[in-house]
């Protein structure tokens, strides 16, 4: 528990109010996630078995990964859609037994648009792009609790490598080396920007 106090420690200020931290309950949890509980509250789940075999540094800026899906708005809910999706299949079968054109088509309406928004919601690209933009916000939430620029990449894509090694899953494991090539173009681009600053004949 001593962990999970320190990790609640590293919630921006005006994150503690609406966030918690605490252990994963599920049998084979992730590592970390993030579960939406009500409007206004958000709990992150951590596989403390799995979390404390990796360094403080990575578990530091893997949390804030988290940290940073949670302000950018990108944690998965338990919307409506699949509901829908059901009601929505459920009308469109029963209006075809009593033949009834206009609830077949409102049927049939439901289930494209919920059929829509389930395919946005899943779609491995847009949920890469929300993994890689919540890799740069954890960058800025590293050093904003003190983490030199170089050190915060650092330590996220050592964490990056470890999952890279750690994960069986082609699928996830690919998403992963991703993620930390676009991570090595950032640091790049930090680096080239920070030399710049310091000598501006090199921007020329």
């Amino acid at each position: 528990m001593g962990e999970l106090r320190r990790l609640r420690s590293l919630l921006p200020p005006e994150l503690q109010s609406w966030v918690t931290v605490e252990p994963a309950m599920d049998v084979g949890p992730p590592l970390i996630t993030s579960e939406e509980l009500g409007k206004d509250q958000v709990e992150v789940q951590i596989d403390l078995p799995k979390w404390e075999q990796l360094a403080i540094d990575q578990r530091n800026l893997l949390f804030w990964h988290e940290v940073a899906r949670v302000q950018n708005d990108t944690i998965p809910r338990d919307g409506w859609e699949m509901a829908a999706l059901a009601i929505g299949l459920g009308g469109a079968v029963g209006e075809l037994w009593v033949q009834d054109g206009l609830l077949l088509m409102l049927a049939l309406g439901l289930c494209g648009i919920s059929g829509w928004r389930l395919y946005k919601r899943n779609n491995a690209e847009k949920t890469l792009k929300e993994a890689m933009d919540a890799d740069e916000k954890a960058i800025a939430l590293a050093t904003r609790f003190g983490y030199s620029l170089p050190n915060a990449y650092k330590s996220l894509g050592s964490a990056l490598k470890t999952l890279i090694e750690q994960t069986p899953k082609k699928k996830q494991r690919d998403r992963y080396v991703k993620r930390l090539e676009a991570l090595k173009r950032s640091a790049n681009r930090a680096k080239d920007r920070i030399r710049s600053e310091r000598d501006p004949s090199r921007a020329y």
